[in-house]
């Protein structure tokens, strides 16, 4: 017997009134709607949001006036008058709120990172980018000396000699280097800790490493490798001598209440760009970290909800046995629950190094010559790959380069050959750098891919004379081609790495502009509805939910955003300047306006030694875990 789909149900049975027959001739023997639901089931009272324009994305009805909401679910699609016909008899108010407002699907934010998102926003930021915090703006710095000075006002805003002042943002690529006697200068007192914008790098004055414990002589121990990429005298530390310092330095870094003040501000933030679920891919593996998470974020206030996609890397390569692999997964879905989940039978897997630090594997080298680094030895990658697809996994993978893409084709042809799969959506991540002819084959497999645009508006000027020369750097995240070719595409920020805000994600789409104000490889600019696609309904089909959410139709979940203009009629320069009014989360109304507790942009200020120091190195080491994927 076919199973019936709930959804296409409803939506056929609403459609017209020749679906109503039925229920026509039992209203005639019954009296009325309300009389025949009561003799079933007490009906509950629909609620019907009206706006100045819906936007669906569902091709069968694309815009509507109003839609009927009941139990967190979407009843009804249509006009105001067509709904009101339809539930004659059934208990319904009319909620005019949107009126003036245009209601979009719920963006979806398809790969963020919120324990990292959580200490970089909860730190002194001080990027080379605007930070729209929903506290206010954080302008970007303007050159090392402004860094300096208010670096120093941060300082001197502490009332606590001994309390740690961790900033987060400086690149010295853009300011210059900085050292332990830049920060000396600023205090020889208070424990000063610089994150870098990279988040691979961390410099510090004498008092914090005093605090931590850190002399030439801890140094001194450190493995080769370690020594080599450490500066005790700078007071700087980066890659492996980064990873060793941590265990002296988390607790300055990574407090308890640091974490909570950063995810309670991330999500603040998040829900001001319209966010109605996220993923974080590569999810966390240390349980006291999660059960940190799970306080904010499992919350039954939370306006939105959150998976947490396993880090097959790690597990495979903690596991000798393929069953043993399978079964540690399943096990991690019982450190989740509220507003919380893992996401069911995905994972993430690693191919080549980032595009930040050009450690992207590409077929042709550099300017300079390298040819990039692997994440994954190909033995290890193979291996994860089989594991988790004869366990019918969808496999999502971090890819970057045009090498590591024939890397990661190679594999699902192979698996694909050997034990064919069908629908299995294997998830093409980040996708900076591919060769034309490599989206071609991108469809032949049955791929899809979750692009991050951010990389043309940020990195193409550079990457035109340093390290990929014009035409690759042009051709950066090809969205253009991909959707000439008919494959599936999403957008993503992968937060803090770039900012998790989808209409900015769409502009930088649509437009490919770059910070000197030029257009990258305009043939690969996409249109703002496929860009409001790839944060909807198409982010939604990278996760398996397009049943559930990505559009506004019947059965599926009620997550809105509610904007001020449709980013489908304004210009496409201004897309990223609609404002976002806030969210409708399972029937939920959540005004930006009217949200809870909102963090600071200053850390908490409590003073308490107390912090659980084995907390605070899981919890950095699991965000620095995080930024070296990206590097």
């Amino acid at each position: 017997m076919t199973k019936i789909n709930r959804r296409k149900f409803l939506r056929t049975g609403v459609a017209g009134a020749t679906a109503l027959t039925p229920l026509s001739a039992a209203l005639g023997q019954s009296g009325s709607l309300s009389e025949l639901g009561t003799a079933i089931v007490p009906l509950p009272t629909v609620t019907v949001y009206t706006a100045r324009e819906i936007v669906t994305l569902d091709p069968a009805k694309p815009t509507a006036e109003a839609v009927a909401v009941v139990n967190g679910r979407i009843l009804l699609v249509g006009s105001l008058e067509d709904i009101k016909g339809i539930l004659k008899g059934q208990r319904y108010t009319v909620d005019t709120t949107f009126a003036d407002h245009v209601i979009v699907p719920g963006f979806i934010a398809q790969h963020d990172h919120p324990l990292l998102a959580a200490l970089t926003m909860s730190s002194e930021i001080l990027s080379i980018e605007d930070w729209v915090l929903p506290s206010g703006t954080v302008p970007a710095v303007k050159d090392k000396k402004d860094f300096l000075e208010r670096l120093t006002k941060a300082v001197e805003r502490r009332s606590n000699p001994s309390e740690p002042v961790v900033s987060w943002g400086y690149h010295p690529a853009f300011y210059g280097p900085l050292t332990r006697e830049n920060l000396d200068a600023i205090s020889s007192i208070q424990p000063i800790l610089v994150w870098a914008r990279s988040c691979h790098e961390m410099i510090l004055n004498s008092a914090a490493l005093e605090m931590g414990g850190v002399t030439q002589d801890v140094v001194d121990g450190f493995a080769a490798t370690e020594q080599a990429q450490s500066r005790f005298l700078e007071g700087r530390f980066w890659e492996q001598g980064l990873f060793a310092v941590l265990p002296f330095i988390a607790s300055i870094a990574a407090t308890p209440e640091r974490l909570q003040s950063g995810l309670e501000l991330t999500r603040d933030y998040m829900h001001g760009k319209g966010i109605t679920f996220g993923n974080e891919p590569g999810g966390i593996l240390a349980r006291p970290v999660q059960d940190g998470i799970n306080a904010v974020m499992s919350s039954p206030d939370m306006p939105f909800r959150w998976s947490f996609m396993p880090d097959a890397k790690t597990l495979v390569d903690t596991y000798a046995g393929d069953d043993q692999v399978i079964a540690e997964t399943e096990k991690l879905e019982s450190w989740y629950g509220g507003m919380t989940s893992l996401a069911p039978k995905q994972a993430k897997l690693f191919a080549d190094g980032a595009i930040y630090s050009l450690l992207m594997q590409v077929r042709d080298p550099y300017l300079d010559g390298h040819t990039g680094e692997w994440m994954m030895d190909k033995d290890l990658f193979e291996r994860a790959f089989r594991i988790y697809w004869d366990a019918g996994y969808q496999i999502h993978v971090h890819v970057n380069g045009d090498a590591g893409l024939d890397r990661v084709l190679d594999a699902l042809e192979t698996n694909l050959r050997r034990n064919p799969r069908y629908d299995h959506r294997t998830v093409l991540v980040h996708f900076a750098v591919s060769a034309q002819e490599q989206v071609q084959r991108i469809s032949d497999l049955g791929a899809i891919v979750s692009g991050n645009p951010y990389y043309v508006t940020a990195l193409s000027d550079q990457y035109s004379s340093v390290g990929l020369g014009s035409k690759r750097a042009d051709a950066m995240v090809r969205l253009g081609d991909v959707s000439k070719a008919g494959i599936s595409w999403s957008l993503h920020s992968d937060m803090p790495m770039a900012p998790a805000d989808p209409l900015f994600l769409m502009w930088c789409a649509v437009n490919r502009v770059t910070s000197s104000g030029r257009v990258a490889g305009p043939d690969q600019r996409v249109g703002a509805e496929e860009a409001l696609r790839g944060v909807t309904i198409e982010a939604a089909y990278s996760l398996k939910l397009e049943d559930e959410i990505g559009s506004i139709e019947p059965g599926k979940r009620a997550n809105f955003t509610i904007l001020d203009d449709s980013p489908l009629a304004v210009n496409p320069m201004t897309i990223k300047e609609i404002s976002v009014w806030g969210t409708v989360m399972e029937g939920r109304v959540f005004s930006v306006a009217d949200s809870g507790r909102k963090a600071s942009t200053m850390p908490p200020m409590d003073g308490d030694s107390d912090t659980d120091a084995d907390f605070a190195r899981a919890t950095l080491k699991h965000a620095v875990k995080v930024v070296h994927s990206h590097l």
